[in-house]
């Protein structure tokens, strides 16, 4: 594990793209992940936006926050600040209540002090955004622009508690993307919700 639990992806060219799911860890609909690639990485290790061909084609990069180093109950802002992401309105925490389920490791990621919200903004614009989400209602996944205008969303239509009559399963993957995306917002309206395996590419 590393200092802040950040896992490094970089996506290969395929011919063909296919959407793949990697040992239920991280989700990307347009690019398959060469394993040999794969690192956990220090922060003199990372390397964004690695370029082929002297700059002709960019390589996608992607950040996996596996949150495993952050104390029970800390607020998180800056941590990832080095990866790219500042968090707001944000605390860490491991999940007392069996409705809320973490999705791998101990550690999730809560909206707070204000219930049902949570934002976090990137220092670079990324294409691509996911996370593992429960809500006790229906939340909102949205991306906007620098200017903050609306780019696209995506909804978990409903409640996703474990062990309740739900039809969809706690930690669904949501996931947004466009070009430019500067900052995402979970929204679930006041209710409480967690999130895992926060993902973003550039």
């Amino acid at each position: 594990m590393t200092k802040w639990g950040v896992v490094v992806k970089q996506a290969s060219l395929q011919s063909q793209v296919q959407s793949t799911i990697e040992d239920h860890k991280f989700s990307l609909n347009r690019f398959d992940f060469d394993s040999q690639n794969q690192d956990e990485v220090s922060g003199s290790q990372a390397q964004v936006g690695k370029v082929i061909d002297s700059g002709v084609v960019s390589v996608p990069t992607c950040i996996y926050l596996t949150l495993e180093d952050l104390k029970c109950f800390e607020a998180v802002e800056r941590q990832y600040e080095r990866w790219g992401v500042i968090f707001n309105n944000c605390i860490a925490i491991q999940p007392s209540n069996p409705a809320f389920p973490a999705h791998s490791g101990m550690v999730v990621l809560m909206g707070a002090p204000k219930n049902g919200y949570l934002e976090a903004t990137f220092l670079h614009p990324v294409h691509f955004v996911s996370a593992f989400v429960t809500s006790s209602q229906r939340l909102v996944l949205s991306a906007y622009a620098r200017d903050h205008q609306l780019l696209t969303q995506t909804v978990l239509p409903g409640a996703n508690l474990a062990n309740s009559d739900s039809v969809v399963p706690p930690n669904t993957l949501l996931s947004v993307s466009a070009n430019e995306i500067h900052r995402v917002t979970f929204c679930a309206f006041d209710g409480q919700f967690t999130i895992d395996d926060f993902s973003f590419c550039y």
